[in-house]
């Protein structure tokens, strides 16, 4: 069983920056390949950025790349997400989420709001 615990969600204003950070419980993290997605009002969930277990590889979407920075740490069991450069069509819930053996998990989401 894998808790995820997503923080640092707020309201910011257009060319701002936020970091979000996903406390994860589990023995194994290191093992797990971590994720955000993030979901806007009226719209299906959708990929944001992904990091290997290791951290050595890293993925992100046409749509955030150059802006979004995702990162872990395994001695503390977190996966963040730097958030610069922030548009309007950015707003949504944000959520964390791990991919281990078994399953996929996630976590309850933050709310990211940007105001233009």
């Amino acid at each position: 069983q894998v808790q995820l615990v997503e923080s640092g969600g707020g309201l910011v204003q257009a060319g701002g920056s936020l970091r979000l950070s996903c406390a994860a419980s589990g023995r194994t993290f290191s093992s797990y390949d971590m994720g955000w997605y993030r979901q806007a009002p009226g719209k299906e969930r959708e990929f944001v950025a992904a990091i290997s277990w290791s951290g050595v590889s890293t993925y992100s979407s046409d749509s955030v790349k150059g802006r979004f920075t995702i990162s872990r740490d395994n001695a503390k069991n977190t996966v963040s997400l730097q958030m610069n450069s922030l548009k309007p069509e950015d707003t949504a819930i944000y959520y964390c989420n791990a991919v281990t053996d078994m399953r996929d998990y996630w976590g309850q989401g933050t709310q990211v709001t940007v105001s233009s």
